[in-house]
């Protein structure tokens, strides 16, 4: 199977790509922006282009069956929503026009019937304009996702370790269903495999539900030692939290914006069909912080994924 991996630099795309060299027999390309700034793994084909320039970036869809889509624009300065749309439909013509089979498209979690954060409605968006082309579209939907390079665990992280105590938003209460990068790269790859998930959409999360209270007391515990206090109140709009957060973390505040305004929605899986097609033990939300951050997590409830015997490659022809 001939597989194309965009957003390769990114938190998910280099983990992915990785797991695809190291777990399956694919042939794996990639798309980026500038080749020589990229150092790939060995095996992997390597086309520089980008998504939001028609004419620029196609070739890279030549022969394949399945892409990953793992681009969002969050992060760059103006309407971010805008580029997203911009992008997906360049991409959408692209894998119509050149026959590609599936596209694989991680998500954020959230009730379509709530009123969805600009950033979570943005990826909504982007699910509809992929799935107007001819392509079969599974969709992955995740909450945070806990990894080091994790832009969203970075918030938690940062104001967790950087505070002794902390005058919040009400949002500190919301429910959310952190997922480790571990488990999210499993997902990825099992629905490769999985003819069957063409065309479906799945919620993941990792097992354990809490609020962004408690997430950031755990992981103040983990890395600190010293939980701080935590004190909400009615008063702080999203655009006030959004400043706080800037003066207290290092997370750009094109980044953190539409993550703060995004935190009122609970985030939580209401649909698991997909555990029912996978065959890993989810990582608890403590297990994934002491891997985020460099600890080692040898407790009675680490995650051993390694097993005693070498897995087989998938994929295997």
């Amino acid at each position: 199977m001939r597989v194309l991996v965009t957003g390769a630099t990114g938190f998910v795309g280099q983990r992915l790509v990785a797991a695809l060299r190291a777990e399956t027999t694919h042939d794996v390309t990639v798309l980026v922006r500038d080749a020589e700034s990229y150092e790939p793994p060995d095996g992997i084909t390597v086309v520089e282009g980008d998504v939001l320039e028609p004419g620029r970036f196609e070739d890279a869809l030549a022969d394949v069956d399945v892409a990953y889509y793992l681009i969002h624009a969050m992060g760059s300065s103006g309407d971010f929503a805008e580029r997203d749309r911009r992008a997906a439909r360049n991409f959408e013509r692209a894998a119509s026009d050149a026959g590609t089979g599936r596209v694989i498209y991680l998500s954020g979690l959230g009730n379509d019937g709530d009123s969805l954060s600009s950033h979570l409605a943005s990826r909504r968006e982007v699910e509809s304009i992929l799935r107007e082309g001819t392509a079969d579209v599974t969709v992955l939907r995740a909450a945070i996702i806990v990894g080091d390079g994790s832009a969203s665990f970075r918030l938690v992280r940062q104001l967790a370790t950087r505070l002794p105590v902390m005058i919040t938003p009400r949002w500190v209460d919301t429910d959310c269903q952190p997922i480790a990068i571990d488990d999210v790269i499993a997902y990825c790859l099992a629905v490769l495999e999985r003819p069957e998930t063409a065309g479906e959409t799945y919620e993941i999360g990792g097992p354990d539900v809490l609020t962004y209270r408690e997430m950031l007391l755990e992981t103040a515990e983990i890395e600190t030692g010293r939980p701080p206090l935590i004190v909400p109140v009615p008063v702080l709009s999203p655009r006030l939290s959004a400043h706080w957060v800037g003066l207290v973390t290092d997370v750009p505040r094109e980044v953190a914006s539409p993550l703060i305004e995004g935190v009122r929605n609970r985030v939580v899986v209401t649909d698991d069909r997909l555990e029912g097609l996978v065959d890993f033990e989810p990582t608890p939300f403590d297990v994934a912080v002491r891997r985020a951050v460099g600890l080692a997590s040898d407790g009675p409830d680490a995650v051993d994924r390694a097993g005693t015997t070498a897995p087989p490659k998938r994929g295997e022809k």
